[in-house]
């Protein structure tokens, strides 16, 4: 008499996906492959290209990476880069593109022309934003203009990191200094404080707050505004509803930084003079620029869920 056959539990491991990492490792062998499949002429053709650019952009570059390194209002580039570079690796490539050498290589002569004179010129945002062009140019250069709108966000991302001028810095902050300072005296006020503002400088009993540049909410409306462009690009489908998006993003930074400026006074005045400097103070900003983002995000899914409305919403035919 046989004995019942047993039959062995099923493996529960199962192949996995593969995670990120592995994508992308297996993309770099891909390339390392079609590399080694180019003829000789042509890789030493995309080489001396490479070597190139790196020798014509070395000091934009370098430029570039010391303002990302120590100037407060230029960090979000360093988050901002790499950003740039994985959203240009996961959009991949254009369908049925062509190069487009005459516009490359006008797009890359402008860009050395500019990068040379704005070094003599000492003009630091033409000499940065050269090599994004110079970029954009060779993109152009090997699969046309179609693959340059394909990549929209990774160069406005890069864009955006760029440094704003100084000319431009120094008209846009007073500005928002003094709008900050408005906002929070009135909230001061409405809460039964007294106030007098001279200025960016708000008087309060037996303190004195000055709404320094550091404070005009340039640094945080810089940074929103490329959030509003990434969270745009994320979760929206219609360029209208985009840049209404990075617009909404600006009201949000003023207002918020105002408010900063209003609770740094209350707490100044109701709890200690230290929490209007140093760490505490420090830690504030982060508050609210969390704050900032937590509305801009609540606008993005505003206007996405508008966007899935008008997009579900029947045509009428009339009737034949």
């Amino acid at each position: 008499m046989t004995s019942p056959a047993t039959t062995a539990p099923a493996s529960s491991s199962s192949p996995s996906a593969p995670s990120a990492l592995d994508e992308v490792l297996r993309d770099l062998r891909a390339l390392v492959a079609n590399a080694k499949a180019l003829a000789p002429a042509e890789l030493a053709a995309h080489v001396l290209t490479a070597v190139m650019f790196a020798l014509l952009f070395a000091k934009p570059f370098n430029l570039l990476l010391d303002a990302w390194w120590n100037d407060p209002n230029s960090g979000h580039g360093l988050l901002l880069a790499p950003l740039s570079l994985w959203f240009a690796y996961k959009s991949g490539s254009a369908k049925n593109t062509s190069p487009n050498r005459a516009l490359g290589i006008s797009m890359i002569v402008a860009a050395v022309l500019f990068r040379y004179a704005a070094d003599l010129a000492a003009e630091l945002f033409v000499m940065r934003g050269s090599m994004v062009m110079a970029l954009g140019g060779l993109v152009v250069w090997h699969a046309g203009f179609k693959q340059l709108l394909h990549w929209w966000l990774p160069f406005t991302l890069v864009s955006l990191s760029i440094p704003i001028p100084e000319v431009i810095l120094n008209t846009v902050a007073l500005p928002l200094q003094f709008t900050a300072s408005k906002i929070g005296a009135s909230l001061l006020e409405w809460r039964e404080i007294p106030v007098m503002m001279s200025g960016n400088v708000i008087r309060i009993p037996g303190q004195e707050l000055f709404v320094a540049e550091a404070c005009s909410g340039l640094r945080s409306l810089t940074a929103l505004l490329s959030l509003g462009v990434l969270l745009g690009a994320m979760f929206l489908e219609k360029w209208p509803t985009r840049v209404l998006l990075v617009l909404i993003a600006i009201p949000i930074a003023i207002l918020i930084n105002g408010f900063r400026v209003f609770l740094t006074g209350f707490l100044v005045l109701f709890v200690s003079p230290e929490m209007g400097q140093g760490f505490m103070h420090t830690s504030e900003g982060m508050l609210m620029f969390g704050a900032a983002f937590f509305f801009t995000s609540i606008a993005a899914w505003l206007l996405g869920q508008g966007e899935r409305l008008v997009l579900r919403r029947p045509t009428a035919t009339g009737a034949l």
